[in-house]
């Protein structure tokens, strides 16, 4: 049996930027999801101004204090020091380029120079008595979206095995720091597990590389590592490569969508091994219409037959403003569906929550 650790109100991570917020950043030269040729270093001095951090610290604050007011399991930054992402990263280790296009290269050796996110995470803690969670990149998924072929890496997986050294690392400098609850994204597993056209990496290099990051010496019993690999199920599951994957990379939770009905996202619950536990995003963050409670009510239902909803959390099916300036809905919208999420938990676990 899992076991949640009573994180069973859950969100992503990102949440939408607040309009001073991202008046802030334009002022000091950095226009949500803009595409300069800026490297993360460059764009890392800018955001330490002192008038943009004193605006993210307050921004993060209220956040914070809002989230606190939902009587979530656990509370994040809202990802709101970062444009995206795998800003965590491009901010904080030297060798990444941005290109014309706006895509980011590994371009050189990879040379961290301040914490990822354990710092910022640690701060979040010192909010509040709710837990703090930590989100991070996955190694493969960095991988493959900045290996660039004539680079200083030979393939998609040497850079990946590289960048898994470097999130080890950070996990364990964010366990170090208190924090129980850290999710990895990698959304590519969706084209892995859905046929959706060739990939960076194989299946099997993804695997190995995301395995190789999330496997840490002498992990406390009380902390909790997810992965998120998509945040749409498609129609036609590759269960051969679902199972490999569930069965791969030695996570204690799986973050899974669970918010349209389709088939595939209750075959993949099927498949997660009874001696994990899922978190289920049962609410699009990407429409501000409210779901249907007795539809919801009714998929939970029919996750209880297939494991012990002690062993399930539920979330909006992903972030809601992983790019900053770019959210699908407002801040109004999005409290609006976290406190459905709060809602459905009540329902579902009452005053054992």
């Amino acid at each position: 049996m899992a076991d949640t650790f009573k994180f069973r109100i859950d969100h992503h991570g990102s949440l939408v930027r607040p309009p001073e917020l991202l008046a802030a950043r334009a002022a000091v030269g950095l226009p949500p999801g803009d595409k300069s040729e800026m490297s993360g270093e460059e764009a890392a001095a800018l955001r330490a101004t002192d008038a943009l951090r004193a605006t993210e610290d307050a921004a993060i604050a209220e956040a914070v204090r809002q989230q606190r007011k939902l009587s979530l399991t656990v509370v994040t930054d809202g990802e709101f020091r970062r444009e995206e992402s795998r800003d965590a990263i491009f901010s904080a280790v030297g060798g990444f380029r941005r290109t014309p296009d706006g895509s980011w290269h590994a371009a050189g050796e990879l040379t961290p120079h301040r914490s990822l996110v354990a710092d910022d995470v640690a701060a979040v803690a010192g909010l509040t008595q709710v837990p703090a969670k930590a989100t991070l990149p996955s190694p493969a998924h960095l991988a493959a979206t900045t290996f660039a072929p004539g680079g200083p890496w030979r393939s998609a997986r040497e850079l990946g095995e590289a960048l898994a050294v470097i999130i080890r690392e950070e996990i364990q400098a964010i366990i170090a720091r208190g924090v129980r609850l850290i999710q990895l994204d990698n959304h590519g597993y969706a084209s892995l597990l859905f046929g959706g056209g060739p990939a960076a990496l194989t299946l099997e290099d993804a695997i190995a590389v995301d395995a190789a990051a999330v496997t840490i010496p002498d992990k406390p019993y009380d902390v909790r590592i997810g992965l998120c690999p998509l945040t749409r199920a498609g129609a036609e599951l590759d269960v051969a490569a679902a199972s490999a994957l569930f069965a791969g990379v030695p996570v204690d939770r799986w973050v899974l969508p669970y918010d349209t009905g389709a088939p595939a996202e209750t075959e993949l619950l099927r498949l997660v091994p009874a001696d994990r536990d899922v978190c289920l995003g049962v609410v699009s963050p990407l429409t501000a219409a409210l779901e249907d409670v007795g539809t919801v009510m009714d998929r939970l239902d029919t996750a209880g037959t297939i494991r012990d909803l002690e062993d399930v959390a539920i979330s909006p099916s992903a972030g809601f403003a992983p790019v900053a300036g770019r959210p699908s809905i407002g801040v109004g919208d999005q409290w609006r569906k976290l406190t459905h999420v709060e809602t459905f938990a009540r329902m579902c676990w009452g005053n054992e929550l």
